[in-house]
């Protein structure tokens, strides 16, 4: 029987996800996160992307968040989102919608939406497409 270690998904309206993982793979601020269980504890920020949960079955189960902060305890990794979702509920059309919106503001000089909210949300909303796409592949 595989090693496996609690595994909590929250977002700021509600738990996403919550079980037992053998792997849980998170887009760290500095490059992408392998944590196993029993990992070294720790503490980092998140940007969006995704978050690949392997269950027991050694199955993938994809998600996506918009940044936030992974806290790992030696037998618990937490992760907290402001938005979280599961990867195949995101909508395509409005992720790409949103990351035009956003590319055109950032050129907008003229825009009231000021250069650094639109370059987070730029930054979302394209996490968002390559989640989409990175899931879309594996299938």
């Amino acid at each position: 029987m595989a090693m496996t270690t609690h595994v909590d998904i929250v977002s700021a309206e509600k738990e996403i996800w919550s079980g037992e993982a053998t792997m849980v793979f998170a887009p760290g601020i500095m490059g992408e996160l392998g944590i196993a269980p029993r990992h070294t504890p720790l503490l980092t920020k998140l940007k969006a992307g995704e978050v690949r949960v392997r269950g027991r079955d050694g199955e993938d189960e994809s998600y996506f968040i918009s940044g936030g902060m992974l806290e790992i305890q030696p037998h618990v990794v937490t992760i907290l989102s402001d938005t979280a979702v599961r990867a195949d509920d995101l909508d395509e059309a409005a992720a790409i919608e949103a990351k035009q919106r956003a590319e055109e503001a950032m050129q907008d000089q003229h825009s009231e939406m000021d250069f650094a909210k639109a370059s987070s949300q730029l930054a979302e909303a394209a996490a968002m497409v390559e989640t989409i796409k990175k899931v879309r592949g594996r299938r």
